[in-house]
């Protein structure tokens, strides 16, 4: 039977997650790590990640790591941060500021929820990650990783030195550990690269992982219109946005119409096409 496409509204409540208290110390080396979070990042999918001392049941056609041993269910999230940011600058047709930006805390809040909403069982371990290039001066983008970390999300940052540096495959290689080390049964995409991440997406949600894409559906062709892949624009997610995005979605379009203004000016197009011509 062939599969059908899944476009969906997210509808799980938004809100800020739970804040660590600022004089809680931090966990040493030995300390066991919290409830419902997964292991530390490995170098190489070649290794299973530790798991908790009970770990919680799986079905009885659950996965086993190589060992045996049996993988605890995880729901984890990837953000793709370049591309998150260049397609919201396209879609807004500016420079995003504060109250454009996403909310990490709701997305925090959103995902998780999810994880909860998934019927009878234990509940999964969840695991959010957001993928950045860091430029040589760093400048703001110090507090942006430090408030991620203090919502929970684990930060992998990759030097941009030069114009072909990016974590693509690094988001990649971690999604094949986690699903080398635990039971991967729901997999959060925010990205809009198709080219990336289309069939290597498609052929995870083939083997079992529920694959949600959530992006700007101006960009997000390859989940819109893959049979397997669900989709959700990111403005749908509650609370992710202080106030809606200035946009027009081919999605909603109102019964009259709308205008799509252009997202750079006739002129700047013009002199950078001509710079470019022999």
């Amino acid at each position: 039977m062939n599969a059908r496409r899944i476009t969906r509204r997210a509808t799980a409540p938004a809100g800020s997650p739970t804040a660590v208290p600022a004089s809680a110390p931090g966990p040493s080396a030995t300390d066991r790590r919290p409830e419902g979070q997964t292991a530390p990042v490995l170098d190489s999918p070649s290794a299973p990640a530790p798991v908790d001392d009970a770990p919680a049941p799986l079905p009885a056609d659950g996965a086993a790591s190589d060992g045996g041993r049996p993988r605890p269910p995880l729901d984890l999230l990837i953000w793709d941060a370049p591309n998150i940011d260049m397609t919201l600058s396209t879609v807004i047709g500016a420079r995003p500021t504060k109250d454009s930006r996403p909310r990490f805390d709701a997305i925090a809040a959103w995902f998780v929820a999810g994880a909860e909403d998934g019927g009878s069982g234990a509940l999964p371990e969840v695991e959010a990650c957001v993928f950045a290039n860091i430029p040589p001066q760093p400048g703001t983008l110090r507090g942006f990783v430090e408030a991620l970390r203090g919502f929970g999300y684990a930060v992998f940052a990759r030097p941009k030195l030069q114009p072909n540096d990016d974590i693509d495959q690094d988001m990649l290689d971690h999604i094949a550990v986690r699903e080398h080390s635990h039971q991967l049964r729901r997999l959060i995409v925010f990205s809009g690269d198709g080219r990336n991440f289309a069939e290597p997406l498609e052929q995870l949600a083939r083997r079992g992982t529920q694959v949600v894409v959530v992006a700007f559906s101006e960009v997000a062709g390859y989940a819109i219109s893959s049979d397997v892949l669900e989709f959700i624009d990111i403005e749908d997610v509650p609370g992710a946005f202080v106030e809606p995005l200035d946009r027009v979605r081919l999605d909603a379009l109102p019964a009259d119409g709308a205008w799509l203004r252009p997202t750079r000016s006739l002129r700047e197009f013009v002199s950078s096409y001509a710079a470019r011509r022999p």
